[in-house]
């Protein structure tokens, strides 16, 4: 997050592009091009250099920083705008030490603090990629929009000498190599994809005070992948916590999620859409298992809270019976009851339940009160193509029915979660450009 997820480049074929010949060094044989292509889903690379409406990889993709605007650079291999002038050595150095090739500091927005984790192996295969299996383009990068003083890269330097871990070194044994049984070595697997390439914790690990990743590894602490809001959105916790982690996730539900974008528990929203239309869905079935063995090993935040939320049906016998003539009981059953049932059970693999669900029972209900204002959809994925969407309501909703029914949806069904406050919807409806409320 942090802002993840396009990629349009077809599967390598075997007769090299005519283009290929004048980028990098040798070509290199079809199969390391092919696993560079791989492992550029895997890491997302084409979620934060390509803009809108743009050629694969070119940069120009305005990410919005508390500093300012940056914006992703060119990594085509042009050789007068992109990286075509690159060595294996300059474009590792870029990507697991945060240093371009002219020795400027990058900005953290590139998560080269996960990447660290990259096996060098990995990288000589990214390399031949993207030196021999995109189309080069000449597209100058932009100047950031970070005012002066900010905008001096010195500072970056100790930025990453304070925050940035160790670069894995080419003696570094693979992760499934170290394991004692085929299930350890999955989880070793799993482990190796969420905190290197997947760099899940870039949006799903709260920030500290110089908008560091609080804990790069689970073994930090369990702030790690905890959760952490980005661009209007809660990144959901990972954890194994039950009301608002993966605790009552099984495997094979996350399995589900990263390949279709929904599962019996959530439907994916925001830039996690972008992350499985993009990304995830591309993986193999192996890895997938791998990340998903890997998330279940992870501690709930809230140790003591080991039970699951338990479905009641008390606010469905009051919406069918009429008892309940609250605010947000009505304004849920005049917006809301049709799609997502009086029950909060919602239609399976279509509309998702709200009834337990981890999403509506976070502490944080920035995503839920974001989805009431603005809508969400679907991805199309190959395994789910149809992108069903959600209207938003930003337009018909005053600040204090959206939190009415937002708070009533967080009591109900068995949910356990605070109430929201109009002063907290006008918050997140002026961060996420919704239109002003109507007047009554």
């Amino acid at each position: 997050m942090i802002r993840h997820t396009i990629i349009a480049a077809t599967l390598f074929a075997l007769a090299s592009p005519a283009w290929a010949a004048d980028a990098g060094t040798a070509q290199p044989d079809a199969q390391l091009i092919k696993q560079g292509e791989y492992l550029s889903r895997a890491g997302d690379c084409i979620a934060c250099h390509t803009a809108a409406g743009g050629k694969p990889y070119a940069g120009g993709l305005g990410l919005d920083s508390p500093l300012g605007m940056i914006y992703s650079t060119n990594i085509t291999p042009d050789k007068d705008t992109g990286i075509g002038n690159y060595t294996l050595e300059d474009f590792d150095r870029a990507v697991r030490h945060g240093v371009a090739k002219d020795g400027h500091s990058l900005y953290p927005a590139m998560p080269f603090t996960s990447y660290a984790k990259v096996s060098p192996d990995d990288i000589k295969a990214l390399y031949a990629y993207f030196m021999h299996g995109v189309e080069p383009v000449n597209q100058p990068n932009k100047d950031t929009d970070i005012i002066w003083p900010l905008s001096m890269r010195w500072p970056l330097g100790m930025w990453r000498w304070m925050f940035a871990p160790d670069v894995v070194d080419a003696s570094a044994p693979a992760p499934a190599s170290q394991a004692a049984d085929p299930g350890q070595a999955e989880v070793l697997r799993g482990k190796y994809l969420v905190e290197g390439l997947g760099h899940c914790s870039s949006c799903h690990t709260p920030r500290g005070f110089a908008l560091q990743e609080k804990a790069l590894t689970d073994a930090d602490g369990t702030a790690f992948l905890s959760g952490g809001v980005v661009e209007g959105w809660l990144a959901k916790n990972l954890r194994g916590d039950m009301a608002d982690g993966l605790g009552s996730w099984s495997k094979e539900d996350i399995v589900a999620f990263l390949k279709t974008g929904v599962n019996a528990h959530s439907a994916t929203f925001g830039g996690m859409s972008q992350v499985v239309s993009d990304s995830t869905q591309h993986l193999s079935d192996a890895d997938l298992s791998a990340i998903a063995a890997y998330l279940k090993t992870l501690t709930p935040v809230n140790e003591a809270a080991t039970q699951a939320l338990a479905y009641d049906d008390t606010a469905a016998q009051a919406l069918r019976t009429g008892k309940d003539q609250s605010e947000g009981a009505m304004t849920f059953l005049n917006n809301c009851a049709a799609c997502h049932r009086s029950t909060g059970k919602g239609y399976e693999q279509t509309f998702p339940q709200l009834a337990t669900s981890s999403t509506v029972n976070s502490q944080d209900a920035t995503s839920l009160i974001h989805i009431v204002l603005k809508g969400a959809q679907l991805p199309g994925t190959a395994a789910a193509p149809t992108q069903y969407a959600m209207p938003g309501f930003d337009w018909r909703l005053t600040d204090q029915e959206v939190a009415s029914v937002v708070s009533f949806v967080r009591s109900s069904w068995g949910n356990q979660a605070g109430a929201v406050t109009a002063a907290d919807v006008a918050k997140v409806r002026k961060d996420v450009g919704g239109a002003p409320q109507p007047e009554r």
